[in-house]
């Protein structure tokens, strides 16, 4: 069985949280969200990590040294220098996982209500079916600033739309993309060459990419399995505090 390597989008600023900390390292309950994200990963079966930094790098590196001094080798860094959107982060682990065929995980590290079953389920997904694209998907009822699943009219994955590129009846979608994916290794390197930037934001999307692996012919799972609670962003202070509540009622 191939080594499964995630890799923790952990580059932004988080300019919304009022904070002047990297986004990863703002508190949830005490604890900066890149713990629970990381803590789910690996325990959702992932043998290597590689986060990748970038605003305040030093600071995401240093809160994460101790966990880095009983990992070695299995936790890495790399430093996205311009933060020119996800899919271009993602570029910079590319000599990570450019020529292998096994599964890389990629997650946002701002996710603290991410479950490890979550994260378990799309792996054995791709390890039963070893497609260049697993994708995780919510129901959200509320889906204001997240991308869009869109499908065809057989329910087949067709796309990622983010909010500010879709249209009016594309946005009353439910079914919400969020920043959970295991792809094959090397299709995923072949085809973040092949991104492009034509968007309202000028970035380089990692949503992009599953449809850029259909129209090379490969094929892409979106599945809806995502714990509702999952759905639960963290990108204003008002949003923390809803998520803090939700996991003190889980505790």
């Amino acid at each position: 069985m191939n080594e499964a390597l995630a890799i923790i989008l952990a580059a932004g600023k988080g300019t919304r949280m009022k904070s002047e900390l990297p986004k990863v390292l703002y508190p949830i309950n005490g604890r900066p969200m890149i713990d629970y994200v990381l803590d789910a990963v690996l325990a959702g079966g992932v043998e290597r990590v590689v986060v990748i930094v970038g605003y305040q790098a030093d600071k995401v590196r240093e809160h994460l040294a101790p966990r880095k001094a009983v990992m070695g080798e299995r936790l890495e860094f790399v430093t996205q220098t311009e933060l020119l959107g996800t899919g271009h982060a993602v570029t910079f682990a590319k000599s990570f996982f450019e020529q292998s065929d096994g599964p890389v995980v990629i997650v946002a590290g701002d996710g603290p209500m991410m479950q490890a079953t979550s994260i378990r389920k799309l792996l054995d997904q791709w390890y039963q079916t070893p497609v260049p694209c697993v994708l995780g998907s919510a129901i959200k009822p509320n889906p204001f600033g997240l991308g869009r699943v869109l499908r065809d009219a057989q329910g087949n994955f067709v796309g990622v739309v983010e909010e500010k590129d879709a249209t009016e009846e594309q946005r009353k979608i439910t079914e919400v993309n969020m920043t959970y994916y295991v792809f094959r290794g090397c299709d995923l390197a072949e085809s973040l060459a092949l991104m492009r930037n034509t968007n309202v934001q000028k970035e380089y999307y990692l949503t992009d990419v599953p449809g850029i692996m259909l129209a090379r012919g490969g094929e892409v799972l979106a599945l809806p399995v995502l714990d509702p609670i999952e759905s639960l962003a963290v990108n204003t202070v008002d949003e923390a505090a809803i998520v803090e509540a939700e996991l003190r009622r889980r505790a």
